[in-house]
């Protein structure tokens, strides 16, 4: 049985505990230190089930001084489900499911650099993501998380009614830089354009587990509102982008050997600063398949919640700030 430990703002648990698994807050929107387990080690069903719920709970859930290799990564990321192979990140022919982030003086990191879900220009966008740094530098080098409910919470009630139901186009266009204009690499930009066509999500959509609503655009995928001019379109997505900037609803994670973190990426966005170059940073990740996106049926009027909680650096209508 779950046991709740203290609580937070809002009621929420301060710690959660199941099979000797204990999830401790670390942000008031998302994160979790988990504790009471060995991931070099055979990972029990209940354990499995403690990890699952803490990732659904908390959104981003950290591991630390986990030494494993990149077998056990492999093998725990098969635990909660298939592993997929990003079409465009480094890895190698014997384990494409498995990314290596080799970043120096000789290789710059290369676009994470921007808030983004992982690959939404798929049909079905991954489950979650788990990262180990195996090498980090010794200043700088973080990654800066966004909880997406929160996020969507954050909006003013008519902004919510505004953007349910609507959908929006997402496309793989900051790997398109990756293709230079040789005959060769047009043709094979033109067989990627093809194998991923852009693909149609809403802005909001509904979390498979938890059944929260999450905002679902990101600036590196989200190209277009889909049945609004170009105007229109890029107005309200840089209004919707701007939501996973407000500090209230991130966590920065400082990153350190044999340090693992996983996400849900239904519900969060993610940036890698890169003010750490040309020193070394070493990373390995792996990708877990998910499954399609639910979004909200159009609202109207009289659907609208009242007397939720305040949006986050949000204002009433008479332009001055609601009171906390």
């Amino acid at each position: 049985m779950q046991k709740s430990l203290g609580p937070l703002p809002g009621g929420r648990p301060l710690a959660t505990q199941n099979a000797g698994v204990k999830a401790t807050r670390a942000g008031i929107n998302l994160g979790a230190e988990i504790t009471g387990i060995d991931l070099t080690k055979p990972v029990s069903e209940a354990q499995l089930a403690a990890v699952q719920a803490a990732l659904v709970d908390n959104e981003l859930i950290i591991f630390r001084d986990q030494n494993i290799s990149s077998q056990n990564l492999i093998d725990f990321g098969r635990r909660f489900d298939e592993l997929t192979v990003h079409p465009f990140a480094p890895h190698e022919k014997e384990a494409p499911v498995l990314i290596k982030f080799r970043n120096d003086e000789t290789t710059p990191p290369f676009g994470t650099d921007c808030w983004h879900s992982d690959e939404t220009f798929r049909a079905e966008p991954p489950m979650a993501t788990i990262l180990v740094a195996k090498e980090v530098p010794a200043v700088g080098g973080d990654t800066i998380f966004a909880s997406m409910t929160a996020a969507y919470d954050g909006l003013s009630d008519r902004m919510q009614n505004f953007v349910s139901g609507l959908e929006a186009v997402n496309d793989f266009k900051p790997f398109k830089a990756l293709f230079d204009n040789s005959l060769e690499n047009r043709m094979k930009l033109q067989k990627f354009e093809l194998d991923y066509p852009p693909q149609v999500h809403p802005v909001v959509r509904v979390h498979p587990v938890s059944g929260r609503k999450v905002l679902f655009v990101n600036p590196q995928f989200t190209i277009a509102i889909k049945g609004m001019d170009e105007r229109e379109s890029r107005s309200l997505l840089d209004t919707l982008f701007q939501q996973a900037l407000i500090p209230e609803v991130q966590f920065r994670h400082h990153w350190a050997p044999h340090t693992i973190a996983m996400w849900d990426n239904r519900s969060t966005q993610h940036y890698a600063v890169h003010d750490y170059y040309p020193q070394r940073r070493y990373m390995e990740r792996v990708t877990i398949k998910g499954g399609p996106v639910t979004g909200v049926p159009r609202a109207d009027a009289t659907t609208l919640k009242r007397g939720k909680y305040v949006p986050l650096g949000g204002a009433d209508s008479h332009g001055g700030h609601k009171p906390h």
